[in-house]
């Protein structure tokens, strides 16, 4: 599948057009890549025209995406591996944020370290009416990855898989390997159809320096593939559309994850 991006230059100094344009991508496909983008760009004040900036792990607002030391043996956002198809925050109380935005300070010399997206309108599409009603009424437990818990943050919460928003739409709640039990067979077939239908289906964005990269998080799957340049640098921010998401689970890591 072929990217959809958009020039930053071909909508020169007008921002409500530029705007204008990303939400209509952010609609119709579930995301939007913006391209072309000098230094000195506002990431943040660009990406707060399409929601309100909610504070991550540890409380601060934008999450330095690039390896650490002592994180390679853990599955973490923080290393060079490998990460398998989840939305974000689906442990956090409540709504989970509704958007996530990715842009990139250092991108990564060489193969890999690109961000892999599949949309799940998809994924739904496939099953049967009898399979979204359990996605709907059945409740799982959701945890925080094992890195988190690495550095002493351990959130844990029930939802359904797929919950309706007061406005009508979905919220598709997705992780691999962080959802339990999994002795429950109908969830085991679950995540291992989206798995697959994930690894037929995702599509990879790399990120150029300065571009960004911002999808719905109620609506889109995602996952990055494996890196050796430990340089690589992205910076993420959730967006809250709606009152009070994701702050309770803040609250929780606040102290516990260094920022």
């Amino acid at each position: 599948m072929t990217v959809r991006s958009i020039s930053l230059a071909d909508h020169g100094r007008n921002a409500d057009e530029l705007v204008s344009r990303c939400a209509q991508d952010l609609e119709s496909v579930g995301y939007f890549y913006l391209r072309d983008v000098p230094d000195g760009f506002d990431h943040e004040g660009f990406i707060g025209r399409f929601g309100t900036l909610t504070a991550q792990y540890g409380g601060t607002r934008i999450w330095d995406l690039k390896p650490e030391q002592g994180m390679d043996h853990l599955y973490h956002s923080k290393n060079t591996q490998a990460l398998v198809p989840h939305t974000e925050c689906y442990e956090f109380p409540g709504e989970p944020p509704r958007y996530l935005a990715l842009w990139c300070i250092q991108p990564a010399e060489g193969e890999g370290g690109a961000t892999t997206l599949a949309d799940g309108n998809e994924l739904l599409a496939e099953l049967s009416p009898s399979e979204v009603e359990q996605l709907r009424t059945r409740s799982y437990t959701f945890t925080s990855s094992e890195g988190l818990r690495h550095q002493g943050v351990e959130i844990t919460n029930r939802h359904p898989i797929l919950e309706p928003r007061p406005d009508g739409g979905l919220i598709l709640r997705f992780s691999y390997n962080n959802t339990s039990p999994m002795t429950d067979p109908f969830l085991r077939g679950f995540l291992e159809r989206g798995h697959e239908w994930f690894g037929e289906r995702h599509f990879p964005v790399t990120i150029e320096r300065n571009g960004l990269l911002l999808w719905d998080n109620h609506r889109m799957v995602h996952s990055r593939t494996a890196f050796s340049d430990r340089r690589r640098h992205l910076r993420r921010a959730l967006l809250a559309t709606a009152a009070g998401a994701a702050s309770d689970a803040v609250e929780a890591g606040r102290s516990k994850v260094p920022t």
